[in-house]
């Protein structure tokens, strides 16, 4: 009877202490959300989460919701080469007002955001450019090609995902081609987004001494540190002088389409002139990270390779080591300070309050605003979270159209006729918060109308949502989009 009793009374108290340390854990974890003082939105949604469902939540905020912009992941101070750009950027600032460029009133109206990514990412302004943009698959990975084919010097990759593919089986032989008769070659591959390539793959590549890196390898016990800050960036310069910057990885379903989504629409751009140095720069940076290597300012690096044709562009990054979410920056500053047209191009859309509040702002006072979603996505998820955004927006008067062709992955925003961004980001909080990210912006007449064009050829192979419609839409669909809302910031 004694010793019943005491079972009782043991099993009593740790059922208690248990109760006590579940309690307390899970306290402790949202008061550690709380503490960083992120966006109230992200803060709420990391708390119910763990609240209502404690153990995943708390393992979740472990691996994903720590924030990182605080803590910086690497201090790029280290690079001496970084404190010359910083003097560069200054310098330009100081200059931008006696630009002749400015006479162009368009562009002039767009200084604030010259400005501001000078200041923000130190974006160099680049003013001799050439730009080919590249629509779809096979016109980009042709034009990648017939680059990597006139390689001399070197050849730098770097890509979010890289699959041992057909394409990806293209590309490795050309590469090896080239190590073999001399080039220098190295590649960055993001250590998840780039799971489906082969060990073997990368094995005949490190033969023929081409120096291969993934980004932050996600690696127990370190899972927490780095699971959810990956490199999105999507990269090539060949000898200094030529540069790929846009949506597209290295893999066949960005040819052929996808098995889920059908035909895959994404835009890519090929860059000759000043503001290749700026892309070799975000590489070179970026090698140091993951290999500890400083190459360096050497002449081979940034040649003197002049274009006679005038087109402004700021190649600018953001990540979380940054100080500042410079995209969405950019971002929020051409929408807000738009007086005729924004056209978005986006797949995956999760604005920030700043964002979302800018888009509607500009459609209540004028200003002509059109987005294009997909309608079907690769991540249910994803697109339930963007279609939760879609009433308020048409409550703006804003027109939201699904893209019903296959997939479009084109990350583009075109603002006035006169200022577009092109490049790896999307409008949504992983690309401003946890995503290594690199944009394209250009201010230039003829190409921002160029990728309005190819904006609006878009809009014939995509539905106008009618408001009317869309608030008769079923019950189901509207609690998916509910649901998905709260976890948006998360992911």
């Amino acid at each position: 009877m004694i010793t019943a009793i005491h079972w009782d009374v043991l099993l009593s108290n740790v059922a208690l202490v248990i109760t006590i340390l579940y309690g307390g854990s899970i306290l402790f974890t949202v008061f550690m959300v709380i503490l960083e003082n992120r966006d109230p939105v992200k803060t709420i949604s990391w708390g119910l989460f763990i609240i209502l469902i404690p153990v995943i939540g708390i393992i979740g905020y472990l691996i994903f919701g720590q924030n990182y912009r605080k803590v910086k992941i690497f201090s790029r101070k280290e690079l001496v080469d970084l404190e010359r750009i910083s003097s560069l950027s200054r310098d330009q600032v100081n200059e931008l007002p006696r630009q002749k460029f400015l006479k162009n009133k368009k562009i002039n109206e767009k200084r604030n955001i010259m400005t501001l990514l000078l200041n923000n990412s130190k974006a160099l302004l680049t003013q001799y450019n050439k730009v080919n943009i590249l629509i779809n698959g096979e016109e980009t990975f042709d034009s990648i090609i017939n680059a990597l084919n006139i390689a001399k010097d070197h050849i730098h990759m770097e890509f979010y995902r890289w699959e041992s593919d057909n394409i990806g089986n293209r590309i490795k032989d050309v590469l090896v081609k080239k190590a073999r008769e001399g080039v220098k070659i190295r590649i960055i591959y993001d250590d998840v987004g780039s799971w489906k390539i082969s060990k073997m793959y990368l094995k005949e590549l490190k033969k023929e001494g081409i120096k291969t890196y993934a980004f932050m390898p996600v690696r127990f016990p370190y899972l927490t540190s780095k699971a959810n800050f990956r490199n999105h960036r999507k990269i090539i310069v060949v000898d200094g002088k030529i540069g790929f910057v846009g949506g597209f990885n290295i893999a066949d379903k960005y040819i052929h389409g996808d098995p889920k989504v059908g035909f895959w629409r994404d835009s890519h751009l090929r860059l000759e002139g000043e503001s290749v140095h700026s892309l070799q720069m975000i590489f070179l940076v970026d090698w140091y990270f993951i290999s500890r290597l400083i190459i360096g300012h050497q002449p081979r690096y940034f040649p003197n390779h002049k274009v006679n044709e005038e087109c402004l562009i700021q190649i600018t990054s953001s990540g979380p080591d940054s100080d500042w979410s410079s995209i969405m920056q950019a971002y929020f500053a051409a929408i807000s300070t738009a007086k005729e047209n924004i056209f978005i191009s986006t797949p995956y859309f999760s604005p920030n309050p700043s964002i979302l509040t800018a888009l509607k702002t500009a459609s209540l006072s004028g200003v002509d605003v059109r987005i294009i979603l997909p309608a079907r996505s690769d991540s249910t998820i994803a697109y339930w979270n963007s279609i939760s955004y879609i009433g308020e927006m048409l409550d703006a008067g804003i027109r939201v159209y699904l893209y019903e062709k296959g997939f479009i992955h084109a990350k583009i925003i075109m603002v006035d006729r006169v200022f577009s961004s092109i490049g790896s980001a999307n409008v949504d909080y992983r690309s401003f918060d946890l995503n290594f990210e690199v944009n394209a912006l250009i201010y230039n007449e003829t190409h921002t109308i160029s990728l309005e064009n190819d904006f609006r050829r878009d809009l014939e192979n995509s539905h106008l949502i009618i408001p009317g419609e869309w608030k008769k839409r079923p019950l189901k669909q509207k609690i998916s989009a509910s649901l998905a809302r709260i976890l948006g910031p998360l992911y």
